[in-house]
C-alpha cells in the first residue's frame, strides 16, 4: 500500500492533471465557437482617410489573438467592438456594425463576469455608448452609471452620461455630468457636450465657443474633428449664418477629402437657395460615398419640390427599406419614422403613431415634444399641441421650428 502522503500527491496530480485538460478543452471549444465578425471594405473614397490603415490593423491584430492565442481574450473583443462602433458611423453600414459591435462587447461582459474591474468598466462603457447608438437610452444610462461605480474618473463615461440625460429629458443632471467630464478631460468630445447644452438652453453663442473649442481640440483629417466641425456648420445654417456654414463645410473638405456629410451639407445650403439641380449633383456625389438615410431623405424633398412624383415615390420606398433595415438591427426609429410622414408624406396620422411611442418612452424630451407639437398643429389641433410646445419649451431653447410653432399659437 502506498503511504498517505504519497496517495495524496497522487491524487493532487490527477486533480492538476484533469484540470489542465479541462482547461485544453475549454479553450478548443472556445475556439471552435469563436465567431467574429467581418470589417466590411471601405467604398474607395474612405479609403483614402487617415485612420483606415490604422483600423485593418487593428482589427488583423485583435482577431489573430483571439483566433491563434486565446480564443477567450475579453480585451481584443473590447477593441473590436469599438472598431465596429467607429466603421458604423464613418461608413453608414449600421445594419452590420451596431450588432457586430454589441456582440463583441456582451461576449467581453459575459466571460469578464465582473473579475477585472478594470475591463468590466470600458466594456460597460463600450456598451453604453452602442446603446445610444441604437436610441436605447433608458438602459445605456443604467449601463453608465454601472460602469461610473467602477471608474468616477473617466471622462468618456460622463459622456455617455450626458448623451442618456439629454435624451431622457433630465437636463439639470446633464449639465452637471457635462461639468465633471469638463473638469476630468476638457477636450473635443467635452467641449461637443457643452456645446450641445448650451444650445438648447438658448446660448447660442456660447454653443458656438463651444464647437469652435472642440475643432481645435481635434486633429486636423480625422473624423471626430470632421464630425464637431460640420456641427458647427450646422449650428451656424440652424440660426441663419449660412455664410459661415458654406466656410466650415468646405474647411472639412479640405481637411479630410469626400466627407459625405459635408457635401451633403453644401446640397442644403443650395436647396435652401433654390438651386435644386447642384443640390442634387451634390447628393449623388454623398450617397455614393456612403448609404446614409438622411441623404436620401434630402433628394426627396428636391424631387417633391420639382413635382417629380415618379421619383419621389420611388426614393420613399427605399427610405422606408433603409428604416426597417436599422429596425431589424435594433435600433429605434420612432422619430425618424415620424419625420418621414410628417415631411416626405405628409401623413400626419401615421407620424403620430410613431411619435406618441417614442414619446411614451422619454415625455420630458423636449425634441420628442416639438414633434407631439408640430403633429397636432399640422392636424389642426392647436389646442392639443400647447401643452407639447410648451414643455418644449423647458430649456429656454431658440431653435427656430419651436419659435415658428410658438408664433402660430
Amino acid at each position: 500500500m502506498l503511504p498517505n502522503i504519497l496517495k495524496l500527491n497522487c491524487y493532487l496530480l490527477l486533480c492538476l492533471l484533469l484540470a489542465c485538460g479541462s482547461q485544453e478543452s475549454s479553450v478548443d471549444d472556445a475556439a471552435l465557437a469563436l465567431n467574429i465578425p467581418e470589417l466590411l471594405p471601405r467604398p474607395a473614397k474612405l479609403q483614402q482617410t487617415l485612420e483606415w490603415d490604422k483600423t485593418q490593423s487593428g482589427y488583423m491584430q485583435m482577431s489573430s489573438k483571439l483566433r491563434l492565442e486565446d480564443p477567450l481574450a475579453i480585451k481584443p473583443r473590447i477593441t473590436l467592438a469599438q472598431i465596429f462602433a467607429n466603421e458604423a458611423r464613418v461608413t453608414g453600414e449600421h445594419g452590420h456594425y451596431y450588432p457586430a459591435a454589441l456582440q463583441m462587447v456582451n461576449e467581453a461582459l459575459d466571460i469578464n463576469k465582473g473579475l477585472d474591474p478594470h475591463l468590466e468598466f470600458e466594456a460597460l462603457s463600450t456598451k453604453a455608448s452602442l446603446l445610444l447608438s441604437q436610441h436605447d437610452f433608458s438602459e445605456a444610462l443604467t449601463v453608465a452609471k454601472r460602469a461610473i461605480t467602477l471608474n468616477p474618473h473617466n471622462a468618456q463615461i460622463y459622456g455617455a452620461l450626458v448623451d442618456a440625460q439629454v435624451e431622457l429629458g433630465d437636463y439639470e443632471a446633464a449639465v452637471a455630468s457635462a461639468d465633471k467630464m469638463t473638469r476630468i478631460r476638457p477636450d473635443l468630445r467635452s467641449y461637443s457636450r457643452v456645446s450641445y447644452l448650451r444650445e438648447i438652453h438658448g446660448d447660442i453663442p456660447g454653443a458656438i465657443e463651444a464647437m469652435e473649442m472642440a475643432v481645435t481640440a481635434g486633429y486636423p483629417g480625422y473624423e471626430s474633428t470632421a464630425w464637431a466641425r460640420l456641427t458647427l456648420a450646422e449650428i451656424h445654417h440652424r440660426y441663419g449664418d449660412p455664410e459661415a456654414a458654406e466656410l466650415e463645410y468646405r474647411k472639412i473638405l479640405a481637411e479630410r477629402e469626400d466627407y459625405p456629410f459635408a457635401i451633403a451639407g453644401l446640397a442644403q445650403l443650395a436647396m435652401d437657395r433654390g438651386d435644386y439641380q447642384e443640390a442634387e449633383k451634390l447628393l449623388h456625389e454623398a450617397k455614393s460615398i456612403i448609404p446614409e438615410v438622411g441623404f436620401y431623405e434630402q433628394l426627396a424633398e428636391i424631387y417633391a419640390a420639382t413635382d417629380r412624383k415618379a421619383e419621389l415615390a420611388a426614393i420613399q420606398e427605399e427610405i422606408l427599406v433603409m428604416l426597417q433595415d436599422d429596425v431589424d438591427s435594433g435600433h429605434n426609429m420612432n422619430l425618424e419614422y415620424a419625420a418621414f410622414y410628417r415631411d416626405l408624406v405628409q401623413d400626419y396620422d401615421k407620424a403620430l403613431e410613431y411619435a406618441k411611442r417614442e414619446y411614451d418612452k422619454r415625455p420630458a424630451n423636449i425634441d420628442v415634444n416639438l414633434m407631439m407639437g408640430s403633429l397636432l398643429v399640422a392636424r389642426g389641433e392647436k389646442t392639443a399641441a400647447a401643452p407639447y410646445l410648451e414643455a418644449a419649451t423647458v430649456t429656454a431653447s431658440k431653435n427656430p421650428e419651436l419659435t415658428n410653432l410658438l408664433a402660430m399659437q
